[in-house]
C-alpha cells in the first residue's frame, strides 16, 4: 500500500475538492481518509453511507460531585484557566476552559474532583463508490486534534490494509494535525495557488514535510488567475528539485460540482477536469517510479 496526503499550507487551494477528484480517477483498490478533523468536508464529494460510528475520547476533564463539595472554593481559586466557577449554590466546570491539568484535585479538601474521560469528537467508518472512508468530527473547541487524527489514520490501515493506495485529505497549515497526518506517509501532494500568501505557506508547508522524508508533489490551483506568481512558484519548485506535476484553471464548473456534492471529474468536460486528469496521469507515473524503486 502507497499512502498519499494530500495537503496545503493554508485554507482554500482547493485541496479537498482535488482529493475527490483523484479518488474518481486513481485506478487499482482505495481506502480514503478526511484528516482535516476540525473541518471534514471530503464527504460532501463523495456520499459515503455510514457503516459504523465511535465516540472519540479525547482530552480529560475535571468533573465535580456535587454531593461530596462542601463549597470551599479552593478548586475555584486555583484553577489557573478560570474553568470552575459557582453557579448558583454548586460548583461547576466549563469543559472547553478545562485543560484537565488536575491542580484541583489536589486542592481539593472532600476529593469531591476528579479527571474523567470525555468525548470530544466522534469518528466514522463509512462506504463509497471508491472504497472505504475514515472520517471524523471534532467537538468544536475541543484539543487533541493531532491524536484524532492518529485514530482516522489507524483504522483505515487495519481495515483496509490490503488496498493498493491509502489516499488522505489532510488539514491545512503546519501545525499538529498536519505533522500527524503527513506522518509514516509516502508521498505528499502539496496544493497551493498563486497569490502573495500561497508561496509563502507552500514553502513553510514543505519544510516541515521534509523533516519526514516522503516524496513531495506541487499542484497550483487557479493557476491563471496571477500567472506571474505561478510562474515564480514554479521557478522556486524547480529550485528545490519538487515537480509542480498539475495546473488547473479556474473554472466556475468546479463551483457548480461542489455545490451538486459529486468530484468535478464527474461532472463531464470542463477546463479543470481535463487539468485534474492529466494531475491524475502525472501522479499514477509518479507512483509507479515509486513502487519501481521500492521493488
Amino acid at each position: 500500500m502507497i499512502r498519499i496526503a494530500v495537503i496545503s499550507g493554508k485554507g482554500g487551494t482547493g485541496k479537498t475538492m482535488i482529493t475527490a477528484a483523484l479518488a474518481h480517477l486513481l485506478p487499482g483498490s482505495l481506502v480514503l481518509a478526511d484528516c482535516d478533523v476540525d473541518a471534514a468536508n471530503l464527504e460532501l464529494l463523495l456520499s459515503p453511507k455510514i457503516i459504523r460510528t465511535e465516540p472519540f475520547m479525547g482530552m480529560k476533564t475535571a468533573v465535580i460531585d456535587p454531593t461530596l463539595c462542601v463549597q470551599c472554593g479552593e478548586c475555584e481559586a486555583h484553577c489557573r484557566f478560570e474553568a470552575i466557577a459557582c453557579d448558583g449554590d454548586a460548583y461547576r466546570v466549563n469543559p472547553l476552559r478545562c485543560e484537565g491539568c488536575a491542580v484541583c484535585t489536589y486542592v481539593c479538601p472532600a476529593v469531591a474532583v476528579t479527571i474523567q474521560p470525555r468525548q470530544t469528537g466522534e469518528m466514522m467508518y463509512s462506504d463509497t463508490e471508491r472504497g472505504h472512508l475514515v472520517h471524523a468530527r471534532l467537538v468544536p473547541g475541543a484539543g487533541n486534534s493531532g491524536l484524532l487524527v492518529h485514530a482516522v489514520k489507524k483504522t483505515a490501515m487495519e481495515q483496509d490494509r490490503n488496498c493498493d493506495l491509502f489516499l488522505i485529505d489532510g488539514p491545512p497549515g503546519t501545525g499538529c494535525p498536519l505533522i500527524s497526518t503527513i506522518s509514516g506517509v509516502d508521498i505528499v501532494l502539496v496544493v497551493t495557488e498563486p497569490s502573495v500568501s500561497g508561496l509563502h505557506d507552500l514553502k513553510r508547508v514543505v519544510e516541515v514535510c521534509r523533516q519526514f522524508r516522503p516524496q513531495i508533489l506541487v499542484a497550483v490551483n487557479r493557476f491563471d488567475l496571477e500567472e506571474s506568481l505561478t510562474e515564480t512558484i514554479q521557478l522556486w519548485c524547480n529550485e528545490e528539485k519538487i515537480p509542480v506535476i498539475g495546473k488547473i484553471p479556474f473554472d466556475p464548473v468546479v463551483i457548480e460540482s461542489v455545490r451538486n456534492g459529486v468530484p468535478v471529474t464527474s461532472a463531464g468536460a470542463s477546463p479543470a477536469a481535463q487539468a485534474i486528469q492529466m494531475l491524475g496521469s502525472n501522479l499514477e507515473q509518479e507512483l509507479k517510479h515509486y513502487r519501481d524503486q521500492r521493488k
